[in-house]
């Protein structure tokens, strides 16, 4: 079942379980994490303290760290762990034939 808005990210099979990867909607690149339980996040691509590549970074449960300067985010919520640098997240569901879908709140956001 699709809700009105939704719209389409990416294949979870795109995202190997316990990686990122980076996709771009609307000219924003936004970063997908697929945790090693199966879960997924989403955010934004680049580490907001000097812009490194968060999908590149190390996933460890529900958390990210940067590649460039080992700052630590929480997924679920973009709350920096080793500092004061929240991270812009966006929710997302994925459907049981493993699409992962941007919710309204998110799209309406990303519009200029």
């Amino acid at each position: 079942m699709s809700v009105l808005g939704e719209r389409f990210l990416c294949r979870l099979v795109d995202v190997p379980p316990g990686e990122g990867r980076t996709f771009e909607m609307d000219g924003q690149r936004i970063a997908v994490f697929h945790t090693r339980t199966g879960s997924v996040f989403a955010t934004a691509a680049e580490c907001p303290h000097k812009g490194g590549p968060l999908a590149d970074g190390m996933l460890g449960g529900t958390t990210v760290t940067c590649p460039l300067h080992e700052r630590v985010y929480d997924l679920a919520n973009g709350r920096e762990l080793t500092g004061d640098c929240d991270l812009m997240t966006y929710p997302v569901r994925r459907t049981a034939d493993g699409v992962v879908l941007l919710l309204p709140a998110a799209s309406d956001a990303m519009i200029s």
